[in-house]
């Protein structure tokens, strides 16, 4: 029986540059690479609130990575269509530092996240990060779920 050959994928632009911010700011921290990639006012929307502009993205991923000092974030699929990028992400780390006011757990957590980016003129200009946040504080003894 032969095998299907799969048609080998080239990512498209908007794709190579949404990769980049799970991929190399918030894995990496490389932080000054929010000023290349990102628009002067670009906005994400997650469930930590809404965070515009350059200062308030590197400030977010420096307290991520602060209260997850291994934390990590891969990007498992992309499909893109025009200027939109979906993403599913999977994110991972330890709980080293305080989060949403909640002292260290010493505990691990591995979730799936959604990030939907647009891209203006070759730049990260909006982004919607849905991260499985129930898991994620679940995983790690945060939140306990109600007994069914």
């Amino acid at each position: 029986m032969a095998s299907a050959s799969t048609p080998t994928r080239t990512p498209g632009a908007a794709e190579l540059v949404a990769r980049r911010y799970p991929e190399e700011i918030a894995t990496e921290g490389k932080l000054d690479l929010i000023d290349e990639i990102c628009t002067e006012d670009v906005l994400d929307h997650s469930p930590l609130g809404e965070i515009k502009g350059h200062e308030e993205q590197k400030a977010q991923i420096r307290m991520l990575r602060d209260a997850f000092g291994d934390f990590s974030a891969t990007v498992e699929d992309v499909v893109t269509e025009g200027d939109m990028v979906a993403m599913r992400v999977t994110l991972r780390g330890m709980h080293k530092g305080e989060f949403m006011g909640a002292e260290p757990t010493g505990n691990t957590f591995e979730v799936s996240n959604m990030v939907f980016t647009r891209v203006e003129d070759g730049m990260i200009a909006e982004r919607w990060v849905i991260p499985d946040m129930m898991g994620m504080l679940t995983q790690l003894g945060i939140v306990e779920l109600p007994s069914m």
